[in-house]
């Protein structure tokens, strides 16, 4: 075997290693967020907080997932920073070890019977540790994935880092849903529970042992050997890239399109308050369709993005499921049940893939790499974390018994999805780097690791951008 091939076989090797690796970090991110989210509606209520206030009980409860969103932005920042100084491998693993332990002691935790008021504040620890690892998974993992891609392939390889957000949802639901449904109510709240938070010791080992085997990618070595790698680079990624920064917030917005169906739909469709009377095992149904709509469509998204560009499927996907909004919401306010579904489906399971399969690739794309998971950390986090605010401006502006509630929660949804996509817009386009943004008259696209490369000799002579 020639030197050449055996090299492009390490290479493709590692380009599936890097996928496995972001998939299964992916896996356990959101296999946590659900059953965590799930858990706290359910059990924990009874379960972590004192009998004689019901109320307050189910609002505490609630408050400890919410807890969450505010250690995201702080992860960003460390995370981002380890990342980018001490490699993608080492900071991935730091957030697999972080998130896949404090989500199994999670399913250890004493009750309030047992210790008093000191298991609500473990559970409320043990959260903030889960809400700090989740801000360095989805950046770091696009980041390794897409250093080892192969050029013209980046955009389908990273949508595997979001198919595995929708996995790992797929993946709580078969465990927690049959638990909760089969299980005799006292079993289920005395054991039962905990077996899902327990079970993600084995996506722990697999995952951990995966990230092992993945070589640190090639670009962020040739940094590192050129002294490029930044001492601070949070301050230098908001230093030189803080407008693409700003555009990736606003991007991040789109993740009103799930809040739009499985938070504030959820609760306008089954909340007797409004009036419209569902049943309550729609909304445990919609989430898992949707998901697995997701998992098959986000591969054919990623790839089209290679041919096409970033920008086309993220503008139209965030334009198009911004109108859908209102459809659905009028299918629910119509108490049309096949309708809704079908129309969220649509909404969510497809359209919005078009930007779900594309931000991984599109959004370290960009960076630069010294400070790539920085500036994607950050940034993201902070746009989702305004959207996790959402649902209780929704039903602050139309509360049970206002009139046209769809047209106004629509109505804020699709501007806050037109607002995505002219952030996607006015961005440039990544898919091909040209020679042009090296200051070369030339427009011939080049492969990322050739613009890498030459960007670096570039501003080691001093000559060239950064």
């Amino acid at each position: 075997m020639s030197t050449a091939t055996e090299t492009g076989s390490i290479a493709r090797q590692q380009t599936r290693k890097a996928t496995a690796s972001g998939w299964i970090g992916s896996v356990l991110e959101y296999y946590d967020f659900f059953i965590y989210a799930t858990a706290a509606s359910l059990v924990f209520p009874q379960l972590f907080f004192p009998a004689g206030n019901a109320k307050m009980a189910i609002v505490a409860s609630l408050a400890t997932y919410g807890v969450g969103y505010l250690a995201r932005p702080i992860g960003a920042i460390f995370l981002g920073h380890w990342g980018d100084t001490h490699g993608r491998k080492q900071v991935l693993v730091l957030c697999m070890l972080l998130m896949g332990f404090s989500t199994m002691l999670v399913g250890l935790l004493p009750t309030y019977e047992q210790v008093g008021m000191l298991a609500p504040v473990m559970l409320v620890v043990l959260r903030l540790i889960q809400g700090f690892a989740v801000a360095g998974e989805i950046s770091g993992a696009s980041a390794m994935i897409l250093e080892h891609a192969p050029f013209g392939r980046r955009g389908f390889f990273a949508s595997f880092t979001s198919q595995g957000v929708q996995a790992g949802q797929i993946l709580a639901a078969a465990v927690f849903l049959p638990l909760a449904t089969f299980l005799p109510k006292e079993d289920f709240m005395s054991w039962g529970w905990r077996v899902p938070f327990l079970l993600s010791f084995v996506v722990i080992f697999a995952g951990y042992y995966i990230r092992r085997e993945v070589a640190e990618t090639q670009v962020f070595v040739e940094e590192g050997n050129l002294s490029q790698v930044p001492k601070a680079p949070v301050v230098q990624a908001v230093k030189d890239s803080w407008r693409d920064m700003l555009r990736v917030i606003c991007m991040a917005l789109m993740n009103v399109i799930p809040v739009v169906t499985t938070i504030f739909g959820a609760a306008y469709a089954v909340q007797a308050s409004y009036g419209i009377g569902f049943d309550k095992s729609i909304y445990l149904w919609i989430p898992v369709l949707g998901n697995c709509l997701a998992v098959l469509v986000m591969p054919f998204v990623g790839n089209l993005s290679d041919k096409i560009g970033r920008r086309p499927p993220l503008i139209v996907g965030s334009l198009v499921a911004g109108l859908l909004s209102f459809a659905y919401l009028y299918a629910i306010s119509i108490r049309n049940v096949p309708l809704a579904v079908a129309l969220s489906l649509l909404m969510w399971g497809l359209v919005y893939q078009g930007y779900n399969a594309v931000y991984p690739s599109f959004y370290p794309e960009l960076f630069p790499t010294r400070t790539r998971v920085s500036a994607m950390a950050i940034s993201q986090n902070l746009g989702t974390m305004v959207t996790a605010m959402l649902p209780a401006l929704f039903a602050l502006v139309a509360p049970p018994g206002s009139d046209n509630i769809p047209l106004t929660v629509g109505s804020i949804a699709f501007g806050v999805t037109v607002i995505a996509a002219l952030a996607a817009w006015s961005s440039r386009e990544t898919y091909r780097v040209r020679m042009q943004d090296l200051g070369s008259p030339l427009a011939k696209p080049v492969p990322i690791e050739e613009y890498e490369r030459l960007r670096i000799e570039a501003v080691t002579s001093g000559n060239g951008s950064r």
